[in-house]
């Protein structure tokens, strides 16, 4: 009706194809492949562009390198051309001959020093530029006069700086002023170069010299004569290959590639390793017109491809300046481009290879994925006909869609999950029980622990108690006598006098060992009282320590086979008291020594000790035997009070000796030697100490007031 009252016409909407609206396979279909027809020949597009470029960055880079390698000997031969002039102007015998005007003997000079150096000439002058000799003339003329001025020479003179090699670009009368035997080495026909500049020139007759000039002096320091020698880069082919070979040598470049170098006079070849023909060199050939311009004309490093007599070359070119800066030839190098193109267009190739496969393959993605629409469906059927077979733990499992239907799967698994969630929480409570078993039944084992160790601290607070009753006792009787040893001895001392001058040493080792014994009944008394016995505190050279327990228990070495090693290398000093260390070592000795009743080898050694806990020092101490060592049992027990392996032992010895030790900071280890890495049979004990003891509310025993015990 509106239409036929003038209205507006129906919209008219764009109508797909039936294939596409009536298959949601097709739909995905084309939903995939569009970016894959579209897009990823793009990205091919630009991945091709962006390494060609990369490539051909990456080949410039490396020509650049070499031009660096082949300028940096370039530089060094010119050194060594102004180094060996200087040298030899310098020589005590070029002196002596001149001093004698024995021009033969500089004649033979000359010439022995041009073949050692390898340069083409080695002229002598007068300072008004009288040639004296030169060193290219053949050995059997030698001069016998001075000669006449050679033309040039004193233009030549007027533009070298002596003692300095620099490059110079002659004209044929100044070149054979110098060198006339090079005369045959400067005439190069040019040839005909496509791309060079134009020119009316046939032949290029001028050089490109290394020069370097020295001055000869007398004995006063005056400048007698002038010494110049040079070397000739015109179709230098020795030179020119020594740089090739440096810059490429053999197997440096790979897929088949050929280096080549040359060197230019204006744009002309003057020796170079490219190949004109099979045989025959390119000398005489001419560097393109661009290239010119850009490195002769405006002084620039050319980094490019060129086109080098016969073919393309990946190419570096570098103007060549002479003393004052004037641009006068090029150094070039570079390789044969063709084999690396063909080594890019097969990258490219095959790039544009992998993405064609990449497309073919996300073609065939696309076909599953769109088979895998369907697979919820199937798998919902198939679950439903198997829970009403019986089968409740049936499940659609997990599908890829995430869409209605896939939603619907979804919900078919949550309501048959529920089951399965009820069970998994029976389970995590039952597990959480046996958790809580598991960390009760832990406590109480600590509970157990802690109960057996204060068990052992009240035994030995035990034994303490009855070793404090028994020492007090002891210390009573025995302090007697020694108050009875110690009178006598100091009657004695007044008796004799003098006399007694020959036996001072050993009465002072009685002293000694009468104030040892007072300070062991002391020490016996301390494990009663800990806190009011400590001995007083010094810095003690424990290597003199060890000599003098030696001696102490020389007695008995002297009974057995037992010989001593000492590897005494502590340079620190142990803070401890210097009797009681001496106790302890006197001890472990003893324990030693016993342990070998057949004879072996008592080793005693010492060394500094850095690395203990919270930055302190230390000093180690270690006293081994070569004995039947430590069984398990009596490790265990070994430092335990009352404990011994000698019938007549009291078992008192090392529990004393680690208390003594303990109570400056130190600490006492007994181990066999074989577990300490070493391939013998014996016990090692080692005694740590400090440098600098515990402070008082540190020690291990109680404090530490340095007092007379």
């Amino acid at each position: 009706m509106n239409s036929a009252a003038g209205g507006p016409a129906p919209r008219r909407t764009w109508l797909a194809p039936r294939w596409l609206t009536h298959s949601i396979r097709n739909k995905l279909l084309a939903m995939a492949l569009l970016p894959l027809l579209v897009v990823l020949p793009l990205l091919v597009g630009a991945l091709v562009i962006w390494g060609n470029a990369a490539y051909d960055r990456l080949l410039i880079t490396k020509v650049r390198s070499d031009l660096a390698v082949a300028r940096g000997y370039f530089d060094q031969v010119l050194a060594e051309v102004g180094s060996g002039t200087h040298a030899v102007g310098n020589s005590q015998a070029l002196y002596h001959a001149l001093q004698r005007r024995d021009l033969a003997s500089v004649h033979k000079l000359l010439g022995r020093e041009r073949e050692r150096l390898g340069f083409d000439f080695f002229n002598l002058y007068q300072l008004d530029g009288r040639l004296i000799t030169a060193g290219w003339l053949p050995a059997a003329e030698p001069p016998t006069e001075l000669r006449a001025p050679a033309s040039g020479a004193a233009a030549i003179q007027a533009r070298i700086s002596t003692d300095q090699a620099s490059l110079a670009r002659l004209e044929p009368a100044e070149l054979l002023a110098l060198a006339p035997h090079l005369a045959p080495r400067i005439h190069i026909p040019l040839i005909q170069t496509r791309s060079a500049a134009p020119t009316m020139r046939s032949v290029e007759d001028r050089a490109l010299v290394m020069l370097a000039t020295t001055p000869v002096r007398g004995n006063d320091g005056s400048i007698v004569a002038l010494l110049r020698g040079g070397v000739l880069l015109n179709q230098n082919l020795p030179f020119i290959d020594h740089i090739n070979r440096i810059v490429y040598p053999e197997g440096s470049l790979p897929f088949g590639s050929e280096g080549t170098a040359t060197l230019f006079m204006d744009d002309v070849r003057i020796t170079t390793n490219v190949r004109l023909f099979q045989d025959q060199r390119a000398i005489g050939t001419r560097v393109s017109q661009a290239v010119r311009e850009a490195v002769l004309t405006h002084g620039q490093t050319w980094l490019d491809r060129a086109f080098v007599v016969n073919d393309w070359y990946v190419s570096a070119y570098e103007p060549l300046t002479d003393a004052a800066g004037e641009r006068m030839g090029m150094l070039y190098v570079g390789y044969l481009e063709k084999p690396f193109r063909y080594v890019k267009y097969g990258m490219l190739a095959l790039i544009v290879g992998i993405f064609m496969v990449v497309m073919v393959l996300a073609a065939l993605f696309s076909l599953r994925w769109a088979r895998s629409i369907f697979r919820p469906l199937e798998q919902m059927n198939q679950t439903m006909q198997r829970v009403e077979d019986g089968d409740t733990g049936a499940r659609v499992g997990a599908v890829a869609a995430r869409d209605e239907i896939g939603a619907l799967a979804g919900h078919l698994d949550e309501l048959l999950d529920v089951i399965d969630e009820k069970t998994r929480a029976l389970q995590r409570w039952a597990e959480e029980l046996d958790a809580k078993v598991v960390e009760r039944t832990r406590e109480l084992a600590q509970s157990n622990a802690s109960l057996q160790q204060a068990q052992q601290q009240l035994v030995k607070s035990e034994k303490l108690a009855a070793i404090g009753q028994l020492t007090a006792s002891v210390a009573h009787e025995i302090n007697n006598p020694i108050a009875v040893i110690q009178g006598n001895l100091d009657l004695m001392r007044e008796t004799l006098g003098p006399q007694a001058a020959p036996v001072q040493a050993e009465l002072q080792l009685l002293d000694q060992q009468v104030e040892r014994m007072r300070l062991i009944v002391t020490q016996l008394l301390q494990y009663a009282r800990p806190t009011e016995y400590a001995g007083y505190v010094e810095a003690v050279d424990v290597n003199r320590t060890l000599e003098n327990s030696l001696v102490l228990v020389a007695h008995l070495l002297a009974r057995t086979r037992i010989e001593v090693e000492r590897e005494l290398q502590a340079t620190a000093r142990a803070g401890v008291n210097r009797q009681e260390l001496q106790q302890v070592v006197i001890n472990l000795m003893i324990n030693a020594i016993q342990a070998m009743p057949e004879g072996g080898r008592l080793r005693l050694r010492t060394r500094d000790r850095t690395d203990l806990d919270g930055g302190k020092t230390g000093v180690l101490l270690e006293i081994s035997d070569t004995g039947p060592g430590l069984s398990d049992r009596v490790k265990e027990r070994l430092f335990r009070p009352f404990f011994t392996t000698k019938n007549d032992g009291n078992g008192l010895g090392l529990w004393i000796s680690v208390g003594l030790v303990e109570r400056y900071g130190g600490s006492i280890e007994g181990r066999n030697r074989r577990e300490l890495g070493e391939d013998v049979t014996g016990a090692t004990f080692r005694v740590w100490l400090l440098t600098e003891p515990l402070a008082p509310q540190d020690g291990p025993t109680g404090p530490m007031e340095p007092r007379r015990a």
